[in-house]
């Protein structure tokens, strides 16, 4: 069993800089890929990034690619999304996910690759 808990979410203005945390309990987490996924009210859990289980694969939404990152520190249990030059749309409640499937393939784009979630933080950007 793994326990997800994001935090770092918050209210910036369009431009500026947030980064969020996902801290992981379980000693399993540096077998896991994590993702982060965004929902926004009235629709569906949306890809925006995923890192392979050693860091060394990534993949980002078009919609993200370049303005954000995302990262793991294995020894702290921590999976990481910088999110820079921040637009009103990426307004959003923001989860982290564990997937027991460490390594990346082009299905971790899908919610149902993953086995564990975190509650969510909420991040909104004002125009």
């Amino acid at each position: 069993q793994v326990q997800l808990v994001e935090s770092g979410g918050g209210l910036v203005q369009a431009g500026g800089s947030l980064r969020l945390s996902c801290a992981a309990s379980g000693r399993t987490f540096s077998s896991y890929a994590m993702g982060w996924f965004r929902r926004t009210p009235g629709k569906e859990r949306e890809f925006v990034a995923a890192i392979n289980w050693n860091g060394g694969s990534t993949y980002y939404a078009d919609s993200v690619r370049g303005r954000f990152t995302i990262s793991r520190d294995n020894a702290k249990s921590t999976v990481y999304l910088q999110m820079d030059k921040m637009k009103p749309e990426d307004t959003a409640v923001y989860y982290c996910a564990a997937s027991e499937v460490g390594r990346l393939t082009i299905l971790h784009r899908a919610t149902n690759r993953y086995d564990y979630w975190g509650q969510g933080t909420q991040v909104t950007v004002s125009s």
